[in-house]
């Protein structure tokens, strides 16, 4: 049976306490030598192994640098830090509101300087609409069986989505084509959504790329939305729940797969035909 999303996290912390407790027993040390070459009492050093108490970066370090291994903490700091934040029921995220949750994300988006994003279904949220935003965001509060507040949620994501129009910053954001004829709202909404990809896509930060349908030489199946922050953080959406991804082996897999699904969209002039062509399919 896979193991559900809902246990990953826990399963991520015992897979760091088990990688400490391969080092230590490496170095040929015992729970009480490394906890004095740390500075702290054994029973700490218990906890860690068996993944009842998390390590800080710092605890990471120092066992490192006591097995002899300090170039192994890095990874081990990031991984750590991964399982902590790895996984956020978005019952969880929205409980204060979804206007709360679109402002949340403010200061990420002022530190992150590259922007990537990959979207299968949806048009991307720094691309989106107000009565999209609002159609959208109105459906998740329904799903998630939450209080409505979609039309302050949506001025909430247009007013962070601005960030757009600063300098200093980048946008490559790829969509399936599929994604430009999955309606929300009304038929006026889709065709406003869909005009201003046609102006958002000509702006100098932003690099918009659709992925035709009609790809024979499709190099990777659609994967789940997910946004890179620089290279210093993947976020996967999933149904059920927001996961976030720091450690830097697998960004390396999520940059490497938005490489290929880059390499199959169209820019420019082809992508504003296909856009043109979900217009007219409207009418």
């Amino acid at each position: 049976m896979p193991i559900s999303p809902s246990s990953s996290a826990q399963a991520a912390r015992e897979g760091v306490a088990g990688r400490l407790r391969d080092l230590r027993k490496d170095a040929g040390l015992t729970v009480v030598e490394l906890a004095a070459g740390c500075g702290w009492h054994h029973a700490k050093t218990s906890r860690i192994e068996n993944a009842r108490t998390p390590p800080s970066p710092t605890d990471i370090r120092r066992w490192c640098a006591v097995c002899g291994v300090p170039e192994c903490a890095e990874d081990l700091v990031a991984a750590s830090l991964n399982a902590e934040t790895l996984y956020t029921e978005w019952s969880r995220r929205v409980r204060l509101g979804l206007r709360h949750l679109q402002s949340s994300y403010i200061q990420l988006f002022r530190a992150t300087r590259l922007f990537r994003v990959y979207s299968p279904t949806l048009v991307p949220g720094l691309l989106q609409t107000e009565g999209y935003a609002r159609a959208l965001l109105s459906s998740n509060a329904r799903l998630l069986d939450v209080p409505d507040d979609a039309d302050q949620a949506a001025a909430a994501r247009l007013e962070r989505s601005q960030i757009i129009h600063e300098q200093g910053r980048r946008f490559v954001l790829l969509m399936e084509e599929g994604s430009l004829y999955y309606q929300l709202g009304d038929q006026d909404a889709m065709a406003a959504q869909l005009g201003y990809l046609l102006t958002a896509g000509a702006l100098p930060s932003v690099s918009l790329g659709v992925i035709p349908r009609a790809n024979p030489e499709r190099a990777l199946w659609a994967p789940e939305v997910f946004h890179i922050y620089d290279d210093a953080l993947v976020s996967v959406e999933l149904l059920s729940a927001q996961v976030n991804v720091t450690q830097p082996s697998e960004i390396a897999l999520y940059l490497k797969a938005f490489e290929q699904l880059r390499g199959m969209a169209v820019y420019g002039a082809d992508a504003r035909t296909l856009i043109v062509r979900a217009i007219d399919a409207l009418r």
